[in-house]
């Protein structure tokens, strides 16, 4: 059996391609890291416009999905092109909502998922045990954080407001790490909370898998482009066997990931979807290596467009699951994986 995508997922993905090429996103990172959100922002619309964030919303809250092949398809050329923003948070936030609307409590849904679809509302998602951090805080419009409110499985959903204090250093500027803002709406509490969080997690990792295998491969690209260029003793140093041995690896981790990504859209259990956020995870990071290693001491300047990428390889490998933790999960019952214990941002 061929898994392959259909003609309109491949006009899609390069739909993508072409408008986050256009949209200058080495200018959109750099800005947005240093606080300045209006190109950003900008991006995120014309995403929304293109009908990225619906595919996690269901068709009954305005959304064309839930369409989790189509979702991977868009997330990887957001890691090609490093478009910064909270898009695998809110991945996980539409996946929370239509779990609670599914499990008996449609409210929350039908208030905010159209917003969502729609990118007029940009959320960001924390979930308790994954750290004090919510991704993108300062940016976001509002937090949907998740925490538990007893024993018994139960747990809360509270719309706490946007944090705006100094976000915390990041290996990645551009991922802006702080807290939500106190007080806020609960929207639910029980144990269905539980249960949601649990598939919020998935969809969670699921994007973080394809956006780490969008990251690997801009990676490799930019790296066989450079050692074609880059001269030593005479040749270009992608004609030395060590080089091409090195290369070799990083494309043949990063096909392996490929149809785990794409497999566990399919599937979306959370073995395969672990299996998928590990495999990627860990090509992504090896992509960092080699191309750091391979460009030399130019690698690790700033003005260079490729530490924009290599920056992002690591926080996002552990981001929602580190490779430990996703392996621990794979080799797990379903249920054994509690949404407090897989998720994680990392600094």
């Amino acid at each position: 059996m061929r898994f392959l995508l259909t003609g309109e997922q491949t006009a899609f993905a390069r739909s993508l391609d072409a408008m986050l090429t256009a949209a200058d996103t080495p200018g959109t990172v750099r800005a947005w890291a240093a606080g300045d959100f209006a190109a950003g922002r900008m991006l995120w619309s014309r995403l929304a416009e293109a009908g990225v964030f619906a595919l996690a919303v269901p068709e009954a809250y305005e959304g064309l999905g839930p369409r989790p092949v189509d979702l991977a398809v868009a997330f990887v050329e957001l890691g090609r092109h490093a478009a910064p923003g909270p898009y695998v948070e809110t991945a996980g936030a539409a996946a929370l909502l239509s779990a609670l609307a599914e499990l008996g409590d449609p409210a929350p849904a039908k208030r905010l998922l159209p917003p969502v679809a729609a990118g007029s509302l940009m959320p960001t998602l924390t979930l308790h045990g994954a750290g004090p951090y919510a991704l993108d805080a300062d940016a976001a419009d509002c937090v949907l954080a998740v925490g538990p409110v007893g024993s018994g499985g139960a747990a809360t959903v509270r719309l706490a407001p946007a944090g705006r204090e100094s976000p915390q250093a990041s290996a990645d500027p551009a991922r802006r790490l702080g807290a939500a803002g106190p007080g806020g709406p609960v929207l639910a509490t029980g144990p269905q909370v539980a249960e949601a969080a649990r598939r919020a997690v998935d969809w969670a990792r699921l994007a973080a898998a394809a956006q780490c295998l969008g990251v690997g491969l801009a990676l490799l690209d930019r790296t066989v482009a450079y050692v074609k260029q880059r001269t030593q003793f005479g040749a270009a140093i992608g004609s030395f066997q060590a080089v091409k041995h090195r290369l070799s690896d990083t494309l043949i981790a990063l096909e392996f990931a490929r149809p785990l990504v794409y497999g566990a859209a399919v599937t979306m259990t959370r073995a395969d979807v672990s299996a998928a956020k590990a495999a990627a995870g860990e090509a992504a990071y090896a992509a960092a290596r080699t191309a750091l290693q391979l460009h030399g001491a130019i690698g690790y300047t700033d003005e260079l467009d490729l530490s924009l990428w290599l920056r992002k390889a690591r926080p996002l490998r552990d981001a929602w699951g580190t490779p430990a933790r996703c392996r621990a999960d794979v080799l797990s019952t379903p249920d054994a994986a509690a949404p407090d214990a897989g998720p994680r941002v990392e600094r």
